[in-house]
């Protein structure tokens, strides 16, 4: 494959999608973009997913910690202290099911993002770009310095150090 700006007579993944006219192109740039914006979504949705689990396993241990303290406790007291998750937490077979699905869908999304990059077409390896730079805006934004937030938040390189 040779780098290329074809828009009419280009074909892309299979024989079905083989493009005929400007509007159909713009039709593909656009589900390009729609398509990458999945995939930043996918991302963000394994990240709440599994901040949702850590937050279900917290409010499980602030409940078993608060009925073992109801006897010590005064009744109008709303201390409760529980341990940090030390050793994390190891989810169930459904919610590893659960986790395992959404990594497999970010996964194949990714790969056909890759199969449509390597057609070389810069129309399309820009509509790319742009998905990716729509979809980082809208699913990525969220707080700075929460004790849940990713290694890839807290570091630009994604690095150890």
């Amino acid at each position: 494959m040779l780098w290329n700006w074809y828009t009419i007579d280009t074909c892309f993944i299979s024989s079905s999608w083989h493009v005929r006219s400007a509007g159909m192109f713009a039709g593909s740039c656009i589900g390009v973009i729609l398509l990458v914006m999945l995939l930043e979504l996918l991302r963000r949705s394994v990240k709440e997913y599994d901040r949702y689990l850590v937050r279900k396993h917290l409010a499980g241990q602030t409940t078993a910690a608060s009925s073992d303290r109801a006897n010590i406790l005064p009744k109008d007291s709303d201390v409760v202290t529980v341990a940090p998750l030390q050793n994390g937490y190891k989810p169930k077979l459904l919610e590893q099911a659960v986790r395992a699905l959404l990594h497999t869908c970010q996964f194949a999304v990714a790969y056909f993002v890759m199969l449509l990059a390597m057609y070389y077409n810069g129309y399309i390896i820009i509509c790319i770009f742009i998905g990716a730079y729509i979809g980082s805006f809208i699913f990525q934004w969220e707080a700075f310095g929460s004790a849940s937030q990713t290694t890839a938040a807290r570091e630009a390189t994604v690095c150890c150090g």
